[in-house]
């Protein structure tokens, strides 16, 4: 079937050993996100067998594969509970990162009528402007979640380059770590987790210049894909290419390379614009942006270039192919993050595990 994408799964297992490693060879106890494979069983079970002892997930419907496939493995909620989820996220979350008063209060209630103790992680607002507490209300929160039944409170954590692009550094890494130390002995609390962001952090790490007291990062894309995000490098001894997605040609003929017409709006609301190249070979291939962020694509044939898509149409500039190709031949592409993410998501993309 395609389109399909082939996972090498001892390539991530690979990944996952080294990065695994490198944490621990410096005091640190990394959570691995599945959120990007969609907890896929394959790749779950590969990064439990490597030693990792939490899984972390934004998806309560993830959380509930994770609980069937590692048993005994700690569950992690990445994203802020919705209220309107917390019997689940009791029932399949060990732990959930929190920001929200009015959520830690549910999680509560819901922790004692299922008679477990619920571990959270409180969020920090360091200047991404993503989810998290403000520093100067910190100690207020912990004052009352102290008081929470059936809550322990395993940590504080912050967020960066997810959304507003913020590079994780000695400030605001060097300020959770401060915060951290203030909770503790103004709550006379041990805080097990000082969680220091997510892959974007591995750079200070790599160099050995992460703050000391940084006790916890939480990795995904530096697993699957094998590069740091602050400045996407890739790291030393892993691999880029545990992923390869593959479509088939549909259609392969010499056309403009300008539409013939007046130019409005494409099917996504764009006003696209063409350069003129002249008679070039096109070619289509079945998939389209219903199954993946098109740019997020490279093609791995040398030659090949990608010029546009719809919702389930690709289509390739391939007058330069470095091979042959007919209809109904295979097109192979590298993935980003983002292609990976939405490809993972799309039930029409058939996931092939080697």
């Amino acid at each position: 079937m395609y389109p399909r994408l082939k996972i090498d799964i001892p390539k991530i297992k690979h990944n996952a050993k080294v990065l695994r490693e490198l944490c621990q060879n410096n005091g640190i106890e990394p959570m691995v996100v599945t959120k990007v494979h969609c907890a896929h069983p394959g790749i779950t079970k590969a990064m439990v067998e490597v030693g990792y002892t939490m899984l972390a997930d934004s998806r309560v419907e993830n959380l509930k594969v994770l609980k069937s496939l590692a048993p005994g493995v700690k569950t992690v909620l990445l994203r802020l509970p919705m209220v309107s989820e917390i019997n689940s996220v009791i029932e399949f979350a060990d732990i959930s990162l929190n920001s929200e008063l009015k959520t830690l209060r549910a999680l509560s209630s819901e922790a004692v009528k299922a008679n477990k103790v619920h571990e959270v992680i409180i969020m920090v607002d360091l200047g991404d402007l993503r989810e998290g507490v403000l520093p100067e209300d910190l100690e207020s929160v912990v004052k009352e979640v102290l008081s929470m039944q059936n809550l322990a409170i395993a940590g504080i954590g912050v967020n960066l380059t997810c959304y507003g692009g913020v590079i994780p550094d000695d400030n605001n890494l060097g300020r959770l770590v401060e915060l951290a130390k203030l909770i503790e002995t103004k709550f006379n609390i041990s805080l097990k987790y000082i969680s220091g962001g997510n892959s974007s952090s591995l750079y200070k790490l790599i160099d050995n210049t992460l703050p000391k007291g940084i006790t916890n990062l939480r990795l995904g894309e530096a697993v699957v894909l094998g590069r740091e995000t602050a400045y996407g490098e890739k790291i030393e001894n892993t691999y880029e290419d545990a992923f390869l997605l593959e479509a088939q040609i549909i259609e392969l003929k010499e056309k403009d390379s300008v539409p013939t017409g007046k130019i409005g709006m494409d099917a996504f609301g764009n006003n696209p614009s063409f350069i003129d190249k002249g008679k070039m070979k096109r070619a289509i291939v079945a998939i389209g942006r219903q199954d993946v962020r098109v740019e997020g694509l490279t093609p791995v044939d040398a030659g090949v270039e990608i010029i546009g898509a719809s919702s389930d149409h690709l289509i390739l500039d391939v007058t330069g192919a470095s091979r042959a190709l007919e209809v109904g031949t295979v097109i192979g592409f590298r993935v980003d993050y983002g292609a990976l993410l939405s490809l993972m998501t799309s039930k029409y993309v058939e996931k092939i595990s080697e």
